[in-house]
C-alpha cells in the first residue's frame, strides 16, 4: 500500500511529519561563509509550510573548498546550523546540514589555492588543472567530513546529507572520467565515499546520514552509469539512512537541474532501478518534480519513498499544506525556468522565483505573510482599487489587495488576461509559463476581483485608487528600412502571418525570446536563421544553464546561426548584416524580419501610479515584484519604505 505525499516516515531514529524534501541549493544567503539570519527565515518558511526534511545549504568541510563566493564552511556554520534548528523544530521537520566538497569543479579564485581531485583532469568547465591529492590530504578530507557531522548534531541538527552528487569530489573519486588513480582508490572507487560514511556515522552515532549520489553520469564511455551506481549503492547502502537519486557531472551540468524544456520527472526510471538494490533504505526522488501530484504518483507507482520538490517549495513555500488541505490548485507552480532560482553566476544575485519575490527575501517584508492565515485588510479602510491591465503585473496587485480584503475590478484592454506572460508562453518550449499566468487567473477569481475585458479606461471615478499596469509597445528599430516586411515578434505569437519565404529572427537581446522563436519557426518547416552581435546565440541563457542546450537545439532544427552580426537594412528579399569586428557587409535572404528586440513602456496614462513594463519592460519576475509593492503603495504607504518586497 502506497504512502501519501503528507504521511510521515521514519530516516533512522527520527520521523519526518511528510515525505518532501527540501534539498540543498545555492542561495547566496550567507553572510561571508556562515549559514546566516537569511538563510534560518528561508527554512523556517518551508518547515512551517510542511516540507518534512529540510537539508540546508551545503557546506564545504575543508578550507580547501570555496566553490562561489558565499558558500558556506562548515567550521563557520555552527551558529547558524543551530539557529535554523531551533526556529524549524517548532513545526516538526527533520532538519540536516548539507556537507560536501566541490573538488576540481570548485573555484581557485576566491581560496588562491590549487584545486584537489583525484587525479590530474583539468575541469571541463573552467579549464583549471587540479592537484593530485596524496594520502595526507584524503586523510584530512575524511577527517574534515566526520568533525563537520560532529559539529552539526551538536548543533542541534537532526543528522547530514553527504554530497557525492554533480558538483562533488567524492563523486570525481567514484567516477573514471575524473579518477584515473593507480593506488587503492583508483582500484576500488568506491574506497573514499565509503571511508567518509564510515567516519561521519562513526561521529554522529545514531544521526540521521543521507547520501546524494550521481547515478548516471551521461558520459557512458568513462562516467558513472546506472549499472555501475547499483554496485556502488550495494557497498554503502548499510552506512546511510536515504538515498538521494540524482544524474549528471562536471560534462552534463545542465543534466542536474534542466529548465523547462525538460519534462518534469526526468529521473523517474533512473530512480525505481536504484530503489530495488537500495531496499531496505528509504529512496528519495530527485528530477525537477514539481507537481504535488506527480510526487503522489511516484509514491503510488513504487519509485521512491520521499520526493524532493526544491524549486517547487521555492515557488511556494506552503506547498505541503496546501496539498494536505486538499487544495493543490491553490500551489503557485513552479515553471522551471531556473531565472531567479539559479544563483551562481558573477552577479551574486539572491536565491528568488520570478512568481514567489519573496522567497530568499523572507526578513524584508510583509509579503511573506501566510497565504493560509486568515487575511486581514492592510488599513482600517476598505479601498475600492482599480487596476487598469490585466497583466502579471496588475494580477498580482489585485491579488495581494483582494487578499487583504479590498474591492478591486481589473479592466483589460483585450479580451484575455495574462499581458505579455501570455504571448511569451507561445515561444517555443516555454510553454510552462501560461502556468504562472492561469494560477494569477484563478485566484483573482477565486478572491471575487472583478474583471472587465474588452474595454479601454480614458477616465476613473476620482473616489477610486488606481494603478496602471498596461505593458509596453515596441521599442526602437535600428536599422533601415527599405521595403519588405518587418513583423514584431509581439504580432507574431499572437496570430499575425507573415509572408513565404526565408525568415529571419532578429535578437540583439540575447535571451530566451529570440531563441525560442527561431526553434518555433523552424519546427514549423520555416526556412529560419537567427541574427545576433555576440558570438554565441542567446549569450543570456547561460543564466539559466540553458546556452548549450539551446544552441544544440537550434542547429538540430536547421536554423542558420548568423553571429558577431549587425542587421543595418531591410530589404523586399534579403536584410543586409555588418561583421561585428571587420565591418564587412553581406546579404542574407529574408521575405520577413521578426524583431525580438527590446520593448518600451506603453506612454497612456501617464497620471496614475504604474507598475511593470510600463514602468521599464523587463521579466515577468519584476513585473510581479513591482505589482506587489503597488498593490502594498496603495493600501499601506509605508510599508514599502520598510522594505516590503
Amino acid at each position: 500500500m502506497s504512502s501519501r505525499l503528507t504521511d510521515g516516515v521514519r530516516l533512522g531514529g527520527v520521523v519526518a511529519p511528510s515525505r518532501v524534501l527540501f534539498g540543498p541549493h545555492e542561495t547566496n544567503l550567507g553572510r561571508g561563509r556562515e549559514i546566516s539570519d537569511r538563510h534560518v527565515a528561508y527554512y523556517t518558511a518551508r518547515a512551517a509550510g510542511g516540507a518534512g526534511v529540510i537539508v540546508t545549504e551545503t557546506a564545504s568541510t575543508h578550507p580547501s573548498d570555496w566553490p562561489y563566493e558565499r558558500a558556506p564552511l562548515a567550521t563557520e556554520c555552527r551558529t547558524g546550523w543551530a539557529a535554523v534548528a531551533d526556529a524549524c523544530r517548532p513545526h516538526g521537520a527533520v532538519v540536516l546540514a548539507g556537507l560536501g566538497h566541490a573538488g576540481s569543479q570548485g573555484s581557485s579564485a576566491f581560496s588562491q589555492c590549487a584545486l584537489w581531485a583525484p587525479s590530474r583532469v583539468p575541469d571541463v568547465v573552467s579549464r583549471e588543472m587540479p592537484m593530485e591529492m596524496e594520502q595526507g590530504e584524503i586523510d584530512e578530507l575524511v577527517a574534515s567530513f566526520a568533525e563537520a557531522a560532529e559539529s552539526a548534531v551538536r548543533s542541534g541538527m537532526h543528522g547530514v546529507e553527504v554530497e557525492a552528487g554533480q558538483h562533488a569530489l567524492l563523486r570525481q573519486f567514484l567516477s573514471g572520467l575524473t579518477n584515473q588513480r593507480a593506488d587503492g582508490y583508483g582500484e576500488d572507487r568506491t574506497r573514499l565515499l565509503h571511508e567518509v560514511l564510515v567516519a561521519v556515522r562513526g561521529a554522529i552515532g545514531d544521526g540521521v546520514v543521507g547520501l546524494r549520489l550521481a547515478c548516471d553520469e551521461l558520459a557512458p564511455w568513462a562516467g558513472i552509469t546506472p549499472d555501475q551506481a547499483t554496485g556502488i549503492v550495494e557497498a554503502v547502502r548499510d552506512l546511510v539512512d536515504y538515498l538521494v537519486v540524482v544524474r549528471g557531472s562536471a560534462m552534463t551540468t545542465s543534466a542536474t537541474r534542466p529548465d523547462l524544456h525538460t519534462e518534469p520527472g526526468f529521473n523517474i526510471e533512473l530512480c525505481h532501478q536504484i530503489r530495488d538494490i537500495a531496499h531496505p533504505v528509504p529512496v528519495v526522488l530527485q528530477g525537477s518534480v514539481v507537481d504535488p501530484e506527480q510526487a503522489q504518483r511516484a509514491l503510488d507507482d513504487g519509485v521512491a519513498d520521499l520526493v524532493e520538490m526544491t524549486r517547487a517549495q521555492i515557488a511556494d513555500p506552503e506547498l505541503v499544506e496546501f496539498f494536505r488541505a486538499g487544495h493543490p490548485e491553490r500551489v503557485r507552480p513552479c515553471v522551471l525556468c531556473n531565472q531567479k532560482c539559479m544563483v551562481r553566476d558573477n552577479r551574486n544575485p539572491i536565491v528568488s522565483c520570478i512568481g514567489e519575490p519573496s522567497s530568499g527575501h523572507e526578513t524584508d517584508g510583509r509579503e511573506c505573510e501566510s497565504a493560509l492565515q486568515p487575511a486581514s485588510a492592510l488599513t482600517t479602510r476598505r479601498r475600492d482599487v482599480l487596476v487598469v491591465g490585466g497583466g502579471p503585473a496588475g494580477l498580482e496587485a489585485a491579488r495581494v489587495l483582494a487578499m487583504h480584503g479590498h474591492a478591486v475590478e481589473i479592466v483589460e484592454k483585450t479580451d484575455r488576461l495574462g499581458g505579455a506572460a501570455r504571448w511569451a508562453a507561445e515561444v517555443g518550449g516555454r510553454a510552462r509559463l501560461r502556468r504562472l499566468v492561469d494560477w494569477l487567473e484563478a485566484e483573482v477569481h477565486r478572491l471575487g476581483v472583478r474583471v472587465t475585458l474588452g474595454t479601454e479606461v480614458t477616465d476613473v471615478d476620482a473616489e477610486r485608487d488606481v494603478l496602471v499596469a498596461i505593458g509596453s509597445v515596441p521599442g526602437p528599430r535600428r536599422y533601415e528600412i527599405r521595403g519588405g516586411t518587418v513583423v514584431d515578434v509581439v504580432d507574431l505569437l499572437t496570430g499575425g502571418a507573415v509572408p513565404d519565404g526565408p525568415l529571419v529572427v532578429f535578437d540583439p537581446v540575447g535571451d530566451a525570446v529570440g531563441v525560442g522563436v527561431a526553434e518555433l519557426l523552424a519546427g514549423q518547416g520555416r526556412d529560419t536563421a537567427i541574427v545576433t552581435q555576440d558570438q554565441v546565440v542567446g549569450t543570456q541563457l547561460a543564466l539559466t544553464g540553458d546556452l548549450a542546450d539551446a544552441n544544440a537545439r537550434l542547429q538540430r532544427a536547421g536554423v542558420r546561426l548568423a553571429k558577431r552580426s549587425l542587421l543595418r537594412e531591410v530589404h523586399p528579399d534579403h536584410v543586409v548584416l555588418e561583421d561585428a569586428f571587420t565591418a564587412e557587409r553581406r546579404d542574407l535572404p529574408c521575405a520577413a524580419l521578426i524583431h525580438c528586440g527590446h520593448r518600451l513602456p506603453n506612454p497612456a496614462l501617464p497620471e496614475w501610479p504604474r507598475a511593470g513594463d510600463c514602468v521599464a519592460p523587463r521579466t515577468i519576475h519584476e513585473a510581479i515584484l513591482e505589482g506587489r509593492r503597488a498593490a502594498y503603495e496603495i493600501a499601506e504607504p509605508r510599508l514599502v519604505g520598510a522594505g516590503a518586497r
